[in-house]
């Protein structure tokens, strides 16, 4: 009886946290856009000298943070991906402009893409 008194409690503990724990224990979903290297992107935009937003086949929008600032990013026409092995862009992947390679801080989902005349510096 003693024991069965102190662990009813414990378990009372224990079903109350586990949904708790459940949902925090699930990954997050990275942001990526698959075939980058064909085709996978059709637009692009810089925001300022250190980030650029992509937009996707299906008219979705991410960002980029470049680690250092790309001084030259803002006045080029083209970029070049470098995209995974399998062709997908997502944090560990990167630009290049003027063939100087840099590469993301980060890479996430947005909502579109920065508002025209926005520089970020």
């Amino acid at each position: 009886m003693k024991y069965s008194a102190l662990l009813l409690p414990l378990a009372a503990i224990a079903m109350v946290s586990s949904p708790v724990a459940a949902t925090e224990s699930q990954p997050r979903q990275e942001a990526s856009i698959p075939f980058a290297d064909h085709g996978g992107i059709w637009d692009w935009r810089a925001s300022g000298d250190q980030a650029v937003y992509f937009q996707d086949g299906h008219r979705r929008w991410y960002r980029a943070e470049l680690f250092a600032p790309a001084y030259d990013l803002p006045y080029v026409e083209f970029i070049g991906i470098d995209a995974r092995p399998g062709g997908t862009l997502d944090k560990w992947g990167a630009v290049y402009v003027h063939g100087q390679r840099y590469a993301f801080k980060s890479f996430e989902k947005v909502d579109g893409p920065p508002a025209k005349g926005h520089h970020k510096s």
